[in-house]
This record gives structure tokens, C-alpha cells and sequence, in this order.
């Protein structure tokens, strides 16, 4: 008997999927929240925490077995495209004039979570720890997890309340940027320790992907400056072509170095040179497919795996869930706060940047997920912290409002604009020529050298 088509089934449950994320996306945007919030809530809502809990039958209806591998499959496709835009919108240059500020807060915004983080994945590892989970890469991922910060939420955050260009919105991507770089390495690093058998096996793990690093940067960078140059007389289908190719090639790589496919995503995006209008024009039709269509999937998949059921009925376990929300923020946005006052901001700019670092959106939401797919964190402890990304994220523009004394006013994008990557400010297509883009490069080659040296 041959297997059922999974084609009429998926043809109804990515429709469904794309409507409900964007009609949490357009909710939430009402009440002063970046659209991310909404479309993963209601992609939570669309598993086994309301759809699953209300109507098994419905919830079984619209994701049958046959359509969950590709639900799965594209939403990580979009995915490594998120991953690629997020390396794109980050600017490494925006450290001029802020560098020892941005160094000092980023570094105090990872190293007092990971403090705290430790401490607290110490003590639930009795009670959390997937069976033949080590201790070490249990509490190397919990404190990882917990000093992440959402740099595109940031900048969405940032240009709804017109602080772009301004002191303290230059300041916090700033921050944000060295916070992401930082992060991604300490995450690759806790992969590494994850999936390695041996410490032999981690450390050549470690050194592949400084290789992999090295060519991307020094090799793959260059060449691909001189091929934009070029490819201003290119058609744009081949360009997009080559982005979207380079990015699953970069991901193949880090995935059989054993680093994560979405790490060589993220690199490639930083490595892509950036001014040039053809590049601009196919990045944001990757942007508006990717950001739009697929990642929503991603959003469903994540909620199929989050069951706030499992701790319903166990008060034990949401005294958990408490202190790894008290942990999160008292580690990301006090450290960010102790780290701006120490670098010489006021009390208000200290607490402004704190609140801002502590967002952490859907940049958590792929950090938990490659956790529940090593099998670092079960299903339970994977709920929690979802709840918590969302709760710490929700929190941002509210506090940031009152630390400012100031109402929302809106968001600036308008209807003509392209869809901002998970509330990132989207690229200016044709507002920039190659040379202005190539000094933006230089800048950032001059940042990023230092950062990865660190």
C-alpha cells in the first residue's frame, strides 16, 4: 500500500500558517510590540499549548504526521535565510566612537548571565537533564541561552521609537553587535562540546571552524567584493541565485564541521558585501519570501514542541520557570545596566541600553531549538525557556517607555517599505552606491578583525 500524498495536507497547513502568523504579527503591532512577538505566539498557539489542548482532533487534522518532516524542512530553510540576513543587517561599523562603551556592556551583558546561567543549570540538572546529557554541555547551553540578546528585535524596537542615529540607539546596536558576535561563538563552541565524543574531537571541531572562519573572512570576502562590483550588470535572478547557493554551501559547511549548518549562514551574510543595488534588490526579495512565507513554519514547528500543559499541574515547576525568568533578566539587563554605568552613561541611558540588550526574540527561539534537537533540554525546560524568551522580549518596549517617560508613537515603516527582518530595519534598495557600501566594509573589516581575534 503506498504512502499517502503529503501534498494536499501541506497545500492547507503553510496557507493557515502564513494567515495566523500574520494576523499575530499585525495584533501585536497594535499594542506597541514588534510583529515577532505575534507571530510566534500565535505559532505557539497553533501546538499542543491551545490548539492541541482545546481540539486534539483539529490540531491532528491540520499538522498530520505525513506534513511535519516538511513543515520542519522548510522552516529551517528559512531559517538559514534569517540566519544569512541577520550577518547582512550587521554592522560592525557602527562601533566607531562607541567601541570601548559597546566592548564593556556586551561583554558585562555575557559574562554575568553565564555567572548566573551556570549557577542555575547546576541546580536543575538533577531535575532537567535529558537522560545521558553530560553536566558540562547541559550548563554551557542553559548559560549560553541565557545571555543571548535579539539584535534585529533590537533595531525593529529601536526605529518604531525613532532612536535610530540617535546617541543611545547607536549605542545599543552597537552593544548588540558585539553581544551577537560573541554569542554565536560561545554557542558554536557549546555545540562543539555537544556533539564531540572526546575533548580530542571538540578541539579539532574548534579549530575547523577557525579555518572555516579565516577563509570566509580573509578569501571568500575579497572575492566576492570584486564579483559585486561586477554583478551591477548581472541579472538579478543570477545574483539571488548565487546569495541563496552561498548560503546553503556555508551552511553545509559548518554542518559537517559539526558546528551547526546555521552558523555558516550567519557568516556568509557577514562576509556578503553590502552598497551594492543588485545585492540590495535580491536581498530583499529574499527577505520578503523567507521572513514572510517560511519562517512562520518555523514558528509552528517550535510551538508543536512547546507545551505549556507540562507545567500546569506541577506548581514546582513554574517556581522553575520563575527563576529562570529572575535569572535572565537579572543577569542580561543588570549587567548591561552595571556595564553602561561603568562605562560612564547616566542612570536613565544605563537602564534604557539594559532594557534594550534584554531583548531576546526570535534569535532565543533558534538557540532553544538547536538545544532540543542536540537533546541538551527536554520538552519541559524547552517550554520554560520559550516562555521565557517571550516574556523578556514583551517587556521591551514597555519598560523602555517608561525609563524614557514616553509614549509609543508608531512604527516609522511605511506601507511601501519592504518587511523589516524580524523587526530589523530593512535594506535602503538603490540608497546607497557600491563605493559607500565598500567604506561601510572597510569599517567593518577593521571592527570585525579585533572581535574575532577576542
Amino acid at each position: 500500500m503506498s504512502a499517502r500524498d503529503p501534498l494536499p495536507d501541506l497545500l492547507i497547513a503553510v496557507p493557515v500558517v502564513i494567515l495566523v502568523c500574520q494576523a499575530g504579527a499585525q495584533l501585536f503591532r497594535r499594542f506597541g510590540q514588534p510583529p515577532v512577538i505575534g507571530e510566534i505566539t500565535l505559532g505557539i498557539m497553533l501546538g499542543p499549548s491551545l490548539l492541541g489542548w482545546i481540539s486534539p482532533e483539529a490540531q491532528a487534522w491540520l499538522f498530520p504526521e505525513s506534513v511535519l518532516p516538511f513543515i520542519g524542512a522548510f522552516g529551517n530553510i528559512g531559517l538559514l535565510a534569517f540566519m544569512f540576513l541577520i550577518g547582512l543587517e550587521l554592522d560592525l561599523g557602527t562601533l566607531r566612537g562607541h567601541r570601548g562603551t559597546a566592548v564593556a556592556v556586551s561583554q558585562a551583558s555575557i559574562v554575568l548571565p553565564l555567572v548566573l546561567g551556570s549557577l542555575l543549570a547546576l541546580a536543575m540538572f538533577g531535575s532537567f537533564a535529558p537522560p545521558g546529557v553530560g553536566r558540562l554541555p547541559f550548563v554551557l547551553f542553559i548559560a549560553v541561552s541565557m545571555s543571548v540578546t535579539a539584535f534585529p528585535v533590537l533595531a525593529r524596537v529601536l526605529t518604531d521609537r525613532g532612536l535610530v542615529g540617535t546617541r543611545i540607539g547607536s549605542l545599543a546596536m552597537a552593544c548588540a553587535a558585539v553581544d551577537d558576535v560573541t554569542a554565536w561563538c560561545l554557542l558554536a563552541a557549546v555545540v562543539a562540546v555537544s556533539t564531540s565524543g572526546s575533548p580530542a574531537e571538540a578541539l579539532t571541531t574548534a579549530a575547523l571552524a577557525a579555518v572555516f572562519l579565516a577563509v570566509m573572512v580573509y578569501t571568500l570576502r575579497p572575492l566576492l567584493a570584486r564579483w559585486a562590483k561586477r554583478a551591477e550588470r548581472t541579472v538579478d535572478g543570477v545574483v539571488l541565485v548565487v546569495l541563496f547557493s552561498g548560503l546553503c554551501l556555508s551552511a553545509l559547511a559548518t554542518d559537517r564541521i559539526g558546528v551547526h549548518a546555521l552558523f555558516g549562514a550567519f557568516v556568509f551574510g557577514l562576509v556578503t558585501p553590502r552598497g551594492s543595488m543588485v545585492i540590495e534588490r535580491c536581498t530583499a526579495r529574499l527577505r520578503a519570501f523567507s521572513v514572510l512565507v517560511l519562517l512562520p513554519l518555523f514558528f509552528v514547528s517550535t510551538g508543536l514542541h512547546t507545551d505549556v500543559s507540562l507545567l500546569a499541574g506541577d506548581p514546582v515547576q513554574w517556581l522553575w520557570a520563575l527563576a529562570i525568568l529572575a535569572v535572565a533578566m537579572l543577569g542580561k539587563w543588570g549587567g548591561s545596566t552595571a556595564g553602561a554605568r561603568l562605562a560612564g552613561q547616566s542612570w536613565r541611558d544605563s537602564l534604557a541600553i539594559g532594557a534594550l540588550m534584554n531583548c531576546r526574540g526570535l534569535t532565543e527561539l533558534v538557540v532553544l531549538n538547536l538545544g532540543l534537537e542536540l537533546g541538551v533540554i527536554g520538552p519541559d525546560l524547552f517550554t520554560m525557556l520559550v516562555l521565557m524568551a517571550l516574556i523578556t522580549t514583551g517587556l521591551t518596549s514597555p519598560a523602555l517607555s517608561w525609563i524614557r517617560r514616553e509614549k509609543f508613537r508608531g512604527s516609522a515603516r511605511t506601507a511601501s517599505e519592504p518587511p523589516a527582518l524580524d523587526g530589523a530595519k530593512p535594506a535602503a534598495v538603490g540608497g546607497a552606491d557600491l563605493e559607500r557600501g565598500q567604506e561601510r566594509d572597510q569599517e567593518r573589516d577593521q571592527a570585525l578583525e579585533p572581535t574575532t581575534a577576542r
